[in-house]
């Protein structure tokens, strides 16, 4: 992710939830495994990787759904109760860094150089990059 200015902000779709990062991403990943092509209706989703202590919810309460991990253990999926958009997810495993989702970013991360994650699962026709960094599964920490 480029160095953007901090803190970064964001929010679900109709604006009942609104949040701030306060601190840098720790990573930003491009994930095509079935799980976020589904929760996010289209061919891959996007994770900036934050620490917990640096996501603030600025308005609002999220709700959550609970499923299961690829990895074991389960996430915690955050999303608003009004419109549904999906936040953020948490992970039984290493609750202390969020996935936040980045469309629901103000200002888009940069994917252009980013980790592409869950590659065996990519949707058919899906170009990833030349010289993108590629995990068939999870990546290594």
């Amino acid at each position: 992710m480029s160095s953007r200015e901090s803190p970064m902000t964001g929010g679900c779709q109709c604006g009942a939830v609104r949040y701030r990062i306060r601190g840098a991403p720790l990573a930003t990943y491009v994930c095509h495994c079935t799980e976020c092509r589904r929760q996010s209706a289209s061919a891959f989703g996007i994770s900036v990787i934050v620490r917990g202590t640096d996501l603030v919810t600025l308005q609002g309460a999220t709700r959550i759904w609970a499923r299961p991990s690829a990895l074991g253990g389960h996430l915690d999926c955050h999303f608003c109760p009004v419109c549904g958009t999906r936040l953020w997810h948490i992970g039984s495993r290493d609750p202390e860094r969020v996935s936040v989702k980045g469309g629901s970013l103000d200002a888009p991360p940069d994917i252009s150089r980013v980790r592409h994650i869950w590659t065996e699962s990519r949707a058919p026709g899906v170009v990833i990059p030349p010289g993108a960094e590629c995990h068939p599964g999870e990546p290594p920490e």
